[in-house]
């Protein structure tokens, strides 16, 4: 799900979708307007689920979107490799997860864990 903004409102560490990939905003720079332009503004934000840095040049009053992100709880049901197994506490509908390295120890058989979902994507928190 997303919902439409325009560029002038967003802040750092909100949401806008770039290249159909919800991005987390880590800078904003604004240039006053010119004798014929408008002001435009320059984001810098990288991508929630694959960690890649984009940036976008457009004028302050454009239409951008912005993803609803959620954070979920799930239970985990088995492990298989690096992959987990998960439920959804409130929907109970079940799911695979790719267990990133960092969290390897911490997610473990029969625990709760948090987990981000925007734009049918999952990761974990």
């Amino acid at each position: 799900m997303k919902e439409q903004t325009e560029i002038g409102k967003l802040k750092e560490g909100r949401y806008m979708i770039i290249d159909d990939e919800p991005c987390k905003i880590l800078g904003i720079a604004t240039s006053k307007p010119g004798k014929h332009g408008a002001a435009k503004a320059r984001i810098d934000a990288v991508g929630i689920f694959d960690n890649v840095k984009r940036s976008i040049v457009q004028p302050v009053s454009a239409k951008v979107y912005s993803p609803i992100v959620e954070r979920k709880q799930g239970q985990v049901i088995s492990i298989a490799g690096t992959v987990a197994q998960m439920m959804d506490m409130k929907e109970f509908t079940n799911f695979e997860l790719e267990i990133p390295p960092e969290k390897a120890g911490e997610i473990l058989v029969g625990n709760e864990v948090t987990y981000i979902e925007s734009l049918g994507k999952r990761k974990f928190d």
